[in-house]
């Protein structure tokens, strides 16, 4: 099938509107202009409302992962800890960076499952400098609980450090609220930009720690900061022009739905989703305790009895719609489902739809229909 006529229905990147598309192909303007300073300084006002914080935001030209690394080696030194908590294959990642800029107290919990609080305090209580998790841990499909992380870490005088990257726009994100220092989302996921910027807010107690010289060079953090607040607003390295223009016109976009509005949309697609799975009998991943709850933005599903991964991925594929399967010890064993982004009513239908013929083809389920109409009744509920 031709890649025009793919529904990719991944938890990123995600599909980018062609209104978006369009604005990336305006011709090029030199990045130290009062042009690019406008285009900068709108999506950091609109970025602010995003993560509903009145700390200071930057944009990086880089991957979410490029934002985590900013965090991480602008506050760890050689021999400082930092509490990273950990329940999928995005929290390690925090473990990986503490350890290569100073010293990181990993808490693992099974992948899919909730924390455990009383370990997180305990870990902290030994004097760590920040504490780090995935608000929406991607790989399993489960919001972890930031807020009450947050207030250990206020408890014990840490640092905050949030991947919002698969949350923030389309989960519940209170930057401020949540006592979050720097908190970190990606283009390509609920704003539906392509890959390559990363979006970060800085409070004044973590920019207070950050350190000229230190940390990483093209994601120090303090010259993103410094270079923002000039007139014209700046990177202080050459940014990617297009993706900004992309930038500013999807959260254009999303201004005009409602940002609140949109979030509740991705949060009816993904429970059209969990419906869908429960009439076809198919059992959801993740484990969430009292504190954690399911994702707005993807869902992470068991692979059926009877079927295999590159049946189930591979026959949706051939069908134009393109899923995530498991990652690490969960390959083979989960698939996911996105619903972030510009993501619509239809794409989940058809979607779950070529689900049932694949599940059908292969004989695990006898009838067609039960999952759309779930989905269906679930979204318009």
């Amino acid at each position: 099938m031709d890649i025009e006529d793919t529904l990719l229905m991944i938890p990123g990147p995600v599909k980018v509107a062609s209104r978006v598309l369009r604005a990336m192909s305006k011709p090029m303007i030199s990045h130290r202009s009062a042009d690019f300073g406008n285009i900068y300084e709108d999506c950091i006002l609109l970025i602010k409302e995003l993560f509903d914080t009145e700390n200071d935001v930057v944009v990086l030209s880089g991957s979410g992962t490029c934002g985590m690394e900013a965090a991480v080696g602008g506050i760890i030194r050689k021999d400082e800890k930092i509490v990273t908590v950990t329940n999928g294959k995005f929290g390690e990642r925090f473990t990986e960076l503490g350890d290569r800029y100073g010293t990181a107290i990993p808490l693992a919990f099974p992948w899919g499952t909730s924390f455990d609080l009383d370990r997180v305090e305990a870990a902290l209580e030994e004097g760590a400098k920040a504490v780090a998790m995935v608000h929406n841990e991607t790989s399993v499909g489960m919001i972890n609980p930031a807020k009450e992380v947050g207030e250990l870490a206020r408890k014990h005088d840490a640092l905050f450090i949030v991947d919002g990257i698969s949350s923030v726009g389309g989960n519940e994100f209170l930057t401020d609220g949540w006592n979050i220092d720097i908190a970190i989302t990606g283009s390509q996921k609920c704003i539906a930009v392509p890959p390559g910027l990363a979006m970060v807010s800085v409070s004044k107690k973590a920019e207070e720690m950050l350190e000229d010289g230190k940390g990483g060079y093209y994601t120090d953090l303090k010259a993103h900061l410094k270079s923002a607040r000039k007139s014209p607003c700046q990177t202080p390295y050459t940014p990617a022009v297009s993706l900004f223009y992309a930038l500013q016109e999807a959260l254009h976009m999303a201004a005009e739905d409602g940002f609140p509005e949109r979030r509740k949309r991705m949060g009816r697609l993904a429970e059209g989703v969990r419906q869908a799975a429960a009439a076809l009998e198919i059992e959801l991943f993740p484990q969430p305790g009292q504190r954690s709850a399911y994702s707005n933005t993807v869902t992470a599903m068991k692979m059926p009895q009877g079927i295999s991964d590159d049946q189930l991925r591979g026959g949706m594929r051939k069908r134009g719609v393109v899923v995530s399967g498991g990652q690490a010890d969960l390959k083979g064993k989960i698939f996911r489902i996105g619903t972030m982004g510009v993501c619509t009513e239809s794409d989940v239908l058809r979607t779950i739809q070529t689900l049932e013929l694949v599940l059908e083809k292969e004989g695990v389920i006898s009838s067609l229909g039960a999952g759309v109409e779930a989905a269906s009744k679930s979204i318009d509920a």
